[in-house]
């Protein structure tokens, strides 16, 4: 528990406050569903790369990440060269075309919306399928982020845990239930800085306190060699080309979140991408460099190991600073829970209120009832989400590699063949999701040999070759859906 929880609960407080200004101001800008989900497509770059970023890496980066650190040295950086590489492609490949291609077909506003009117599919099959994964998914990312809050509150001011994780939903669909897209990404700038520069800052601190990097890796050399031995696992095996494919592995997961990709299809202009670009990239390097290091300084500056590394970070602001600039370091952990939770229960209820209610029952539904239906299903997706991580068992890095893999699998193939591919189908498109989000949940059962194996990677492959082969001997795209491709194209 740490000490003087009165100035730290003061800090959390005035924080919560201007979150929920700001979800107050968004909601008074709300007026229809675009607004809702995608902020009427009118997001400047620097709120665009900082809300992608923010709701991207979510508690798993103040927690989860330094956990791994900790306990598994610099095999870690693995995950993280995985990750910025994800990052920039996905800005580099993806952002530009998404942009174009969501607004020409149909001004879509969710990816299931997106890839439907992409493939002019009447039946709804494709959209229905591909919303259900996302709802499945979602439900584990979510809980992710509810267990990252409930490890901060009990650890910060000795809650129940399970009461704990109460008290983070409820934070999180305070703002997200009003404001909508707008209150996510403008609250996800504040949280995306207030992050990078507690990560920058602890690190820094905890080294100049313990004697310089050379005193630091000296003092982790002592307790075991192989955690600064980027080759070697922490028992000195080599690390195979399993374990450092699954670690890169992480990269791929990128292309198919559909709270990263809300962000492309949201930006106010193509033209804003190659600055978005530059400043996402920025950001992840600082916020990857600052995560590992917390994990890596706490091998050093604890001397007896922690019960839970994922609480590293914490612990180590509690040593390191006076309580009041602690609360405010701490507050970066609820950003950081709240910028990627909020953003899930956003897409989550896109799906339900976009994906099924307008597509299955309510066609003709007022932009009005759509929204209301939206807010509704926030909360219902936080109530199931909250009853997964009452759990106290949980681990943040567990939960969010079973949801990433998920979407990265499903959606990633599937989506950069529906970009860049004129001859894909719909056939092939419910091919992909199906095949990567089927592969995903199968192979996550398995165990030994080649099935430990992150499960991204065998689903990434196979929903590729399931969307060629299926619209290889499925019937050829129309030409209307040929010539919008090629309009898309040239832009």
């Amino acid at each position: 528990m740490i000490k003087y929880q009165l100035a730290t609960g003061i800090t959390f407080f005035i924080y919560l406050a201007m979150m929920l200004a700001i979800g107050l101001w968004a909601y008074r800008k709300t007026a229809n569903l675009s607004d809702y989900l995608l902020g009427g497509r009118n997001l400047g770059p620097l709120p665009s790369a900082l809300s992608a970023g923010a709701s991207d890496m979510s508690g798993w980066l103040l927690l989860g990440l330094p956990g791994f650190a900790y306990a598994a040295g610099l095999e870690s950086v693995w995950i993280a060269l995985g990750l910025l590489a994800g990052t920039w492609l996905n800005w580099l490949i993806v952002a530009r075309r998404l942009r174009n291609y969501s607004k020409s077909a149909g001004d879509s506003l969710t990816i299931p919306e997106f890839l439907e009117n992409r493939f002019e599919e009447k039946t709804h099959i494709l959209r229905v399928i591909s919303a259900a994964f996302i709802l499945i998914f979602f439900l584990f990312y979510t809980s992710s982020g509810l267990v990252a809050g409930g490890k901060l509150f009990e650890t910060t001011f000795g809650l129940d845990y399970q009461l704990a994780v109460i008290v983070g939903a409820a934070a999180v669909v305070s703002y997200t239930l009003f404001g909508g897209f707008l209150a996510v990404s403008w609250t996800d700038v504040v949280q995306g800085l207030l992050m990078v520069a507690a990560l920058m800052i602890v690190p820094v601190v905890a080294l100049s306190v313990d004697g310089g990097w050379s005193a630091a890796s000296a003092s982790i050399n002592a307790k075991n060699p192989e955690l600064l031995n980027i080759w070697t696992s922490i028992d000195g095996q080599p690390l195979g080309a399993i374990a450092i494919m699954s670690l890169l592995g992480w990269g791929l997961g990128y292309f198919g979140q559909p709270h990263i990709l809300a962000r492309f299809k949201a930006i106010r202009s193509a033209e804003d991408i190659p600055v978005a670009r530059r400043t996402a990239v920025s950001w992840t390097v600082l916020a990857l460099l600052g995560s590992l290091g917390c994990g890596l300084v706490s091998i050093a500056f604890f001397e007896t190991p922690l019960s839970d590394p994922e609480t590293a970070f914490m612990l180590l602001i509690n040593a390191l600073f006076h309580p009041v600039i602690a609360g405010v370091l701490l507050a970066a952990i609820l950003a950081a829970v709240m910028s990627t939770a909020d953003s899930q229960l956003l897409v989550s209820s896109s799906a339900l209120a976009d994906d099924f209610y307008k597509a299955l029952f309510r066609q003709q539904a007022s932009q009005k009832e759509l929204v209301n239906v939206g807010r509704g299903a926030v909360v219902c997706i936080a109530v199931a989400a909250t009853f997964i991580a009452l759990n106290p068992d949980s681990k943040v890095l567990d939960m969010v590699s079973y949801a990433w893999a998920g979407f990265g699998a499903a959606f990633g193939p599937t989506l950069i063949l529906a970009l860049y591919w004129k001859r894909m189908n719909w056939q092939g498109a419910l091919a992909g999701v199906i095949v990567g989000g089927c592969t995903v949940v199968i192979w996550k059962q398995l165990s030994g040999g080649i099935f430990d194996l992150y499960e991204i990677i065998p689903g990434f492959v196979l929903a590729g070759l399931g969307v060629i082969l299926v619209s290889l001997v499925t019937t050829k795209p129309s030409a209307s859906i040929e010539k919008q491709f090629d309009q898309v194209a040239g832009l």
